[in-house]
């Protein structure tokens, strides 16, 4: 009886660190995007930069994190006057993870945006 119950906690603990070697990538990779996008958004709000360079960093900085944007998963939208205006990006993703029996698609939502101060 012993035995089983020692077999039973290891099989859950080695399941548990597989579970977790899977699942903490993609959620720490969209946790450090996330705070690199408020970043952008902020340093963006007071530039020059049009809404397609926005985009095109935002594409560059997910490839970075490895995660799957394209042109058309990106929005970017200004208002306001240049220098002191709002800037909104959205980047909605997917990440697909394979566990043995049951996949999983993860949802993401990496989004932001940011006010001018006037």
């Amino acid at each position: 009886m012993g035995s089983i119950r020692m077999f039973v906690g290891i099989l859950v603990i080695v399941g548990g660190i597989f579970v977790s070697v899977k699942l903490i990538p993609p959620y720490f990779n969209n946790y450090q995007f996330n705070d690199w996008l408020k970043d952008e958004a902020t340093h963006d709000s007071y530039s020059v930069k049009t809404e397609s360079d926005i985009r095109t960093a935002v594409i560059k900085k997910a490839q970075e994190f490895d995660i799957p944007l394209t042109e058309n998963d990106v929005k970017v939208t200004r208002y306001g006057a240049q220098y002191n205006g709002t800037v909104i990006i959205q980047a909605p993703y997917v990440i697909h993870v394979d566990f043995p029996g049951y996949p999983v698609d993860l949802h993401f939502d990496a989004s932001t945006q940011n006010h001018g101060v006037f």
